[in-house]
């Protein structure tokens, strides 16, 4: 049986976290984690619902070293959190607010300074075979599954990213806007402060001046932990930027303009992070330096028939990917979509991925996705129809459709094209086809359009 460190290759005296109230150490954080682990009650699984990152971190190294299994959720939905209770009923929810906890047994986040703090002298060591967390999928095509992440891969997750990314001669601090419950949040803002050497920013901010603010909070070096969603806000917005050392995106392609931009607005390189909640983080890019994806140390792509799985390095097992790609030299390869999102039409072939590029693309579009609906009609040329959600203030929607139809063949052509206010994103800027769904169903198949 072999043991790792709770936080690698650090002192008892240096940062690890940044609050509002000011730097917290390694040693506050290992004294703060070992007086929550001897109140936490009785409980094999602990359903980690902290808003707060510092108080996350905290919660998570506290199961750690009391013997429980994190259990992270990337969706706090009634219908998830329902299913989780009935999984896992040996199990409660911490929550550090207002939650709406749906029949689950949930207890508060305490206040950290009315507990008996010991001395912490050493590191803890947590054995490195034992299930540290489960995360679950986000329910895009159906419920959400478990994925059980061992404390060994999760130990080489934080270290490869670091690596990989370049960050281990001048660790920032990781300023996240996304949740940490989320497999992209925990490995990046989380993971890469234990054993990647970066410290984190304790908040989560969402709109453009809370993440401003949160940016202004932190010393230099610093890298934003973002999504294209929260990017092209930040871009639309007319606040000013403070300088970034580095910035990271993922959850969904990022296009080459609008990284170009940011980085023009922030003085620093945009580096996207490919993987998955079953595969863990893959591989790493800078958008601007072209399509090719490197591979994090360790880990190995092969292709199957089809399907090609990761294995190695800090990924549990052999995995299957869902995305379709094209293996090169020396530990690079290009992504050409997810299988789930190439369409045929009229006997052409395209991605959802390509179109929502193509639209979003336009001068005056701020979001926008293609969508091929549940109940799909064809029209009367027996051709099958796409359905368009788009946010674009002040354009109309037949200069979208022109606009639309230099860009894509006509069979893509979206019928309808919806304008919206704004689309159902989740925290980490996805969208669920379920939501989708929702609003197809409210706004084109009950004649809303």
């Amino acid at each position: 049986m072999s043991y790792l460190p709770l936080i690698s290759d650090r002192g008892l005296d240096d940062i690890l976290a940044w609050r509002p109230t000011g730097p917290v150490t390694v040693g506050e954080f290992v004294a703060d984690a070992q007086a929550l682990a001897a109140v936490l009650p009785a409980g094999d699984g602990v359903l980690n619902l902290c808003e707060d990152r510092y108080h996350f971190a905290v919660l998570f190294a506290a199961c750690l070293l009391s013997g429980k299994t994190s259990l992270q959720p990337a969706s706090h939905s009634a219908e998830t959190l329902q299913r989780l209770v009935l999984d896992q009923p040996d199990s409660f929810g911490v929550v550090d607010g207002a939650f709406e906890s749906a029949g689950l047994a949930c207890i508060d986040f305490p206040d950290l300074a009315t507990l008996p703090r010991p001395r912490v002298v050493e590191m803890p060591m947590v054995d490195a075979d034992r299930v540290a967390a489960i995360l679950f999928t986000s329910g895009s095509t159906g419920l959400p599954q478990p994925h059980a992440k061992t404390w060994g891969r999760l130990v080489q997750n934080g270290r490869a990213e670091a690596i990989g990314l370049g960050l281990t001669e001048r660790p920032p601090v990781l300023v996240g806007t996304v949740p940490a419950q989320h497999s992209y949040g925990f490995e990046s803002t989380f993971l890469m402060a234990l054993h990647g050497g970066c410290s984190f920013w304790s908040g989560k901010p969402f709109y453009p001046q809370d993440v401003v603010d949160a940016l202004n909070a932190v010393p230099r070096p610093r890298m934003l932990v973002t999504t294209p969603y929260h990017l092209s806000a930040l871009l639309a917005s007319d606040v000013t930027w403070p300088a970034l050392d580095t910035c990271l995106s993922a959850t969904a392609p990022l296009g080459a303009e609008l990284a170009a931009r940011a980085e023009a607005r922030g003085g620093a390189p945009v580096h996207e992070i490919y993987g998955s909640t079953e595969s863990g983080q893959l591989a790493c890019r800078r958008t601007t330096d072209g399509p090719l994806w490197k591979l994090l140390p360790g880990v190995v792509l092969e292709q199957e028939n089809d399907t090609t799985y990761a294995r190695e390095g800090h990924v549990e097992g052999r995995v299957p990917l869902s995305d379709i790609i094209e293996l090169k030299d020396a530990g690079s390869f290009l992504l050409h979509g997810r299988h789930a999102d190439l369409i045929n039409i009229a006997g052409k072939r395209s991605s959802l991925a390509y179109l929502n590029h193509q639209l979003c693309a336009i001068e005056g579009v701020l979001d926008g996705a293609f969508f091929l609906p549940d109940d799909t009609a064809e029209d009367a040329g027996g051709i099958t129809r796409l359905t368009a959600f788009v946010v674009a203030p002040g354009l109309a929607a037949d200069a979208l459709q022109r606009a639309l139809r230099q860009r894509i063949d006509r069979v893509f052509q979206p019928r309808p094209l919806v304008l919206v206010d704004a689309l159902p994103r989740n925290s980490t800027g996805k969208l669920l086809r379920t939501t989708l769904q929702a609003l197809y169903q409210e706004r084109v198949a009950h004649g809303r359009v």
